[in-house]
Order: C-alpha cells, then structure tokens, then sequence
C-alpha cells in the first residue's frame, strides 16, 4: 500500500508539475496495481493503464520516469510511467 503521508510530502516539496523518477516497488498483473517509490520516501500507487508504453506490464525494480496525477478522494498517483531500465528480476 502507498505511503499517503509520504507522497503528500512529496508533492508539497515538489508540486504536481513535470516528471519524477522513482522505482516500481511491486506490481500484481493480476490486478493492474502497482507501486512506485521515490528517494525521498514518498510511494504513489498506480494501475496498469498508467504505463505510458500501453503493455500493462512493467517489472519490480525498474527505474522509471513518471508523472503525479490527482485521484480519487483527494490522493495523488503515479501516471504516464516510462521505463529507464530493467532490473534483474522476472516480471511481476
């Protein structure tokens, strides 16, 4: 689950505007949700329709470039994620 408060400060310190870089930090296929941390320890939840190259797919441990968008309920999630690199481990 995302870290809300952490992602609350990271918008706060960074506001919505151009892309972020950060790591997916898990990925369930299954049911299109995943998470992406940044190093300042804030994590933005997001779904599959969010990764920019439209597989629905992305792998644990990939350094990607991604942009905050507002959600539901007053949250912000990770949106139009692009890979930068693989990691070494099998996709999720």
């Amino acid at each position: 689950m995302p870290d809300e408060d952490g992602a609350f400060v990271e918008v706060l310190a960074g506001g919505t505007q151009g892309p972020r870089l950060g790591t997916v930090q898990a990925f369930d296929a299954e049911r299109g949700r995943g998470v992406v941390v940044v190093s300042g320890g804030g994590a933005f939840g997001f779904h599959a329709t969010a990764i920019a190259d439209r597989s629905r797919q992305i792998r644990a441990g990939s350094m990607v470039s991604f942009t905050i968008v507002a959600a539901p309920g007053g949250r912000f999630e990770a949106g139009g994620l692009t890979a930068l690199e693989g990691p070494s481990e099998e996709p999720c």
